[in-house]
């Protein structure tokens, strides 16, 4: 499994850069983001949803208690 480093390195940029283009926030060349997307596409690279969740302090489990 890929992780946003392995598609950093595979681009020669940076993980804050391939951040960037995944999220759609902040200023990336054309250029480079076609070699951030090329990069996603040849590792199949897909975002890590628990790690997300982590980082955002959420996991959309609810929890019910049945005594």
């Amino acid at each position: 499994m890929a992780t946003i480093r392995d598609v950093a390195q595979k681009a020669g940029v940076g993980v804050a850069t391939v951040s960037r283009v995944l999220s759609e926030n902040g200023y990336v060349k054309e250029e480079t983001k076609q070699k951030v997307m090329e990069a996603i596409r040849e590792l199949n690279y897909t975002p890590n949803e628990i790690a997300r969740n982590l980082y955002y302090k959420r996991t959309g489990i609810v929890a019910v208690i049945i005594p």
